[in-house]
């Protein structure tokens, strides 16, 4: 009977920390290009009792009990998430694969989704935390006007002037498997040695996503979905606390038994 309760208690905790993970997607529902996160789990290891289907064996099978579950990882999705009209024109949206280059204040490089960019007072693009965009671009003081094309090309228009001066290239990055980038807050990633290495690439090549202007990419997190996980975690916990009650009954019946 103990086995099984402790068994129910591996079950208890792998459900607690799905409810947290549930919990994080729900509380970021509005965070402009979050990634919803999944639990995955794992049975642990198997006790053997008897060698079913080996010479002298009756049995044709094994007797096999296991001993519970864990969560083996945690897998974010990086679908897309829906657009957000702004109108502001420091507002970018990756339409497709691909991640910004931010500059971090060590001088590493970091990872995002969250084009909401602002101007700092040298004017230069940063985020909302003021960690640099990169590679650096600054709009000039006498710019009337931003313009950033679907391939990443900033542009502005100088007051009396109506031909657009370029001013550089947004570059985005992109990764082998991005479900191994590590978060780190704030909206950013950092590579590890499960998602490789960042490969460089200009929007629209190879492979990578167009940026679109004005808009935003919301959280790809959906209510509904997050209420049934959040209800089947739940029923889960639930139904493995009803194992451990029913463990303690019988234990406290067999202790009755030995008076």
């Amino acid at each position: 009977m103990l086995k099984a309760m402790l068994t129910a208690a591996t079950g208890m905790s792998a459900q607690e920390l799905c409810v947290d993970v549930v919990a994080n997607n729900l509380a970021n529902v509005n965070t402009t290009g979050f990634k919803k996160s999944r639990v995955s789990f794992e049975d642990l290891f198997y006790q053997h009792y008897g060698q079913g289907g080996q010479e002298g064996e009756r049995g044709p099978f094994l007797i096999q009990v296991g001993n519970g579950t864990r969560v083996s990882a945690t897998t974010r999705d990086f679908s897309q998430g829906k657009i957000v009209q702004t109108g502001n024109p420091l507002d970018l949206m990756i339409e497709g694969r691909g991640f910004f280059q931010v500059l971090m204040p060590d001088g590493s490089l970091a990872y995002t989704r969250d084009g909401s960019f602002k101007l700092d007072g040298e004017g230069r693009i940063v985020t909302s935390d003021g960690y640099l965009l990169y590679p650096e671009l600054t709009i000039p003081p006498e710019a009337a006007g931003i313009s950033i094309s679907p391939d990443g090309k900033v542009s502005v228009t100088l007051v009396g002037e109506s031909e657009p001066e370029e001013l550089g290239q947004i570059t985005l990055a992109k990764f082998i498997n991005p479900g191994g980038l590590q978060s780190i807050g704030r909206n950013l990633y950092l590579p590890t040695v499960a998602s490789g290495e960042a490969f460089l690439e200009e929007p629209t090549q190879e492979g990578m996503g167009q940026l679109s202007q004005g808009q935003l990419e919301a959280s790809n997190v959906d209510i509904v979905d997050e209420m049934v996980a959040m209800i089947m975690a739940q029923r889960a916990y639930e139904i493995n606390s009803k194992v451990i009650q029913a463990s303690d009954t019988m234990l406290s019946l067999i202790n009755r038994l030995s008076r």
